[in-house]
């Protein structure tokens, strides 16, 4: 880890802190690509870089998400039948998620990332449209439903945001109120999913120093000390913005990071 890499980093966590804010995911959609491009920069090899990228990933959004989420709480942006029902399935999918990357194949794991990115930011698009709510899922159905959304992040790296905010906002959840509440689940599906992470990158070889399993401790600290800063910025900016607007940024950004990783 060199100066420039360093600034790039600090650059990158203040990035990822307003775009939290703004869209309630936890900055994974972000640092994975990031990272892939920049760890190989600090010497790490690339048959673990993407696992590296993954745990990193779901480190700094613990600080991220948790930072954006108290700023949503003080905002009124929190709906707490969404936190109650959805949390127990999503602590328990970010562990199995974890553990499911363990057994693919590195080479797939972009891939993999890509094609679910890219099929939330078409169903995002379509939402635009497309005006008609579904009624609220029962209790029993969103533990389900969280399940499988602590999977799906967790394989990639990610807070949940990109697949919780559509099915919220799907599901009659006004869009600042599925952003903020996005952004506690968040926090949660990233300390699930580290855990995983650490516990398989216990027996990984090749590790670089200053690492917890997966987990690379320079790039958590730099990402992490900036993103928390900015996340009001975002938060704020989603408070003020029509539901509108940010369906189309979320949807735009969205394609972007797809195209990014699958090409």
């Amino acid at each position: 880890m060199n100066i420039e890499l360093l600034l790039l980093m600090l650059v990158l966590g203040s990035f990822v802190g307003v775009m939290a804010g703004l869209l309630g995911i936890g900055g994974g959609l972000i640092v994975v690509p990031a990272l892939l491009f920049l760890l190989p920069q600090a010497g790490i090899e690339p048959a673990i870089s993407m696992n590296i990228a993954l745990a990193t990933s779901l480190s700094t959004i613990i600080v991220t998400s948790g930072s954006s989420a108290l700023n949503h709480l003080k905002l009124g942006n929190v709906d707490m039948f969404v936190i109650k029902w959805l949390m127990p399935g999503v602590v328990v999918g970010g562990f199995v998620g974890a553990n499911i990357a363990e057994w693919i194949p590195t080479e797939y794991l972009p891939k993999v990332f890509g094609v679910i990115v890219l099929f939330l930011a078409l169903q995002m698009l379509l939402s635009i449209k497309n005006a008609n709510e579904r009624s609220m899922p029962s209790s029993a159905k969103m533990v389900g439903y969280g399940t499988g959304i602590g999977v799906i992040s967790s394989l990639a790296g990610i807070g949940g945001g990109s697949l919780s905010v559509p099915f919220l906002n799907r599901h009659g959840v006004e869009m600042r109120k599925a952003v903020g509440s996005s952004s506690v689940c968040g926090c949660v599906i990233a300390i699930s999913g580290m855990l995983g992470f650490i516990l398989h990158g216990y027996s990984a070889e090749n590790l670089p120093a200053y690492s917890v399993g997966y987990v690379y401790l320079p790039a958590l600290a730099a990402i992490a000390s900036t993103s928390m800063l900015t996340t009001r910025i975002g938060a704020k900016m989603a408070t003020t913005l029509p539901t509108a607007a940010l369906k189309k940024i979320f949807a735009l950004f969205l394609m972007f990071v797809a195209g990014t990783m699958l090409l």
